[in-house]
């Protein structure tokens, strides 16, 4: 599998389907696990491009600092890496400021979606979603601040796989804690100057993200619309995949 090189750093990623690229962009500590609900969806009809953040999975782990400009050069050493010169962009939480970051400096973006995401690091506090990879009973308690009440008791079996998944592939918490730092000093201050289509996917049980994060950033953003997600917590496109991806799906068909 492929490897990009973004400053010395190793950055593992997968490519996979036809068509036009659609590059994932990750949140804070989570593996590359995150996405595998579009996956089936989107590759094929897209290429879809899947990496692991720095920190997480199989990318290496640096001891440097880590910003949001930081994941944002590592994204395009992604892209370049795979030959591609622009992609639609999903990104959640960070990945999702990253994505924003991506489309105000780079112009390599064709179209966002954005899932639970905010305008700046202080909309976003992610803190209870922290598990330590180690620690299965951390793990699934920070789960149930993930995702909404209702989906945590009707699905005990996904989330004892999820649980698995973050065990094999989610930041430790020292890499965790450079993600974090990442958050706190972003904010984007000229929303306005990002002119691509966005989609933002908000969970209205979004108890990390709160939904009027998601209803500011659509609002703000040139050609933002908002896709609320009834009864979905911050991961959405996890917890309500199949309304997510026909929504996505459409939104890329249009752009």
């Amino acid at each position: 599998m492929p490897s990009a090189n973004s400053d010395g750093v190793s950055l593992y990623y997968e490519a996979d389907g036809d068509g036009e690229p659609v590059l994932c962009c990750g949140d804070i500590g989570l593996g590359a696990w995150q996405w595998g609900w579009q996956h089936a969806a989107l590759a094929g009809p897209y290429e879809l491009l899947v990496g692991d953040t720095r920190g997480c999975g199989r990318s290496d782990d640096p001891p440097a600092p880590c910003t949001i400009e930081t994941l944002t050069a590592d994204a395009v050493s992604l892209l370049r890496d795979h030959g591609v010169r622009s992609a639609h962009v999903v990104g959640a939480g960070l990945g999702g400021m990253v994505a924003l970051e991506l489309a105000r400096t780079t112009g390599r973006v064709r179209s966002l979606t954005l899932v639970g995401t905010a305008l700046a690091g202080d909309g976003y506090r992610p803190e209870p979603m922290r598990g330590d990879p180690t620690d299965d009973q951390e793990l699934r308690q920070s789960l149930e601040a993930a995702f909404s009440r209702e989906f945590v008791d009707a699905q005990p079996g996904a989330i004892g796989d999820i649980i698995e998944w973050r065990a094999a592939e989610d930041a430790d918490p020292d890499s965790w804690e450079k993600q974090a730092a990442a958050l706190d000093t972003f904010a984007i201050g000229a929303p306005y100057e990002i002119t691509e289509p966005a989609l933002v996917v908000h969970g209205t049980d979004d108890r990390l993200c709160p939904p009027a994060r998601g209803e500011e950033l659509a609002a703000d953003l040139p050609k933002g619309e908002l896709y609320e997600v009834e009864g979905a917590g911050h991961l959405a496109h996890i917890e309500a995949s199949r309304a997510v991806n026909d929504q996505l799906l459409a939104f890329l068909a249009e752009h």
